[in-house]
């Protein structure tokens, strides 16, 4: 077995560009949904994601901070299977505009016409508290 060090696992992860975010509701049940990374390869332990105040992933990170992300990547040569990671982390409500001008790229204008001076804007921040991988046979945690 491999052992994948944090820099490992970012380079792997450099071309996966969704993620599946996953939250708590007040209700205890747990939501689901597709967010993009924005084309974040430096990955370090943090996630960004954009967002509206008033979506339902906004609340439910308010309400409980621990969230969960899961990446995919694309099989590999010679039928290798894909990567995959899952991350357990805590999340944060960014309205701070600097911090999205620091994370913003132009392909984020097709959800937010108005860039970062779209009304509603927030970012969420998720910080790795633990990342498990699988890498064809080899699996493993990485320390963040």
């Amino acid at each position: 077995m491999t052992e994948m060090t944090l820099h490992d696992l970012a380079k792997a992860m450099g071309k996966i560009d969704f993620a599946m975010l996953t939250t708590r509701t007040e209700g205890g049940q747990l939501a689901t949904r597709p967010m993009s990374n924005n084309g974040e390869v430096e990955w370090q332990g943090d996630s960004f994601y954009f967002s509206y105040d008033d979506a339902r992933t906004v609340s439910d990170i308010s309400s409980d901070p621990h969230v969960a992300l899961s990446f995919q990547g694309s099989a590999g040569l010679l039928g290798k299977p894909p990567l995959f990671v899952a991350v357990e982390g805590a999340g944060q409500i960014v309205r701070d505009k600097q911090a999205f001008a620091e994370r913003w790229t132009s392909d984020l204008d097709r959800w937010f016409p108005q860039g970062i001076d779209t009304p509603g804007l927030v970012m969420i921040h998720v910080r790795a508290v633990r990342v498990h991988y699988w890498d064809g046979t080899d699996e493993g945690e990485v320390t963040v």
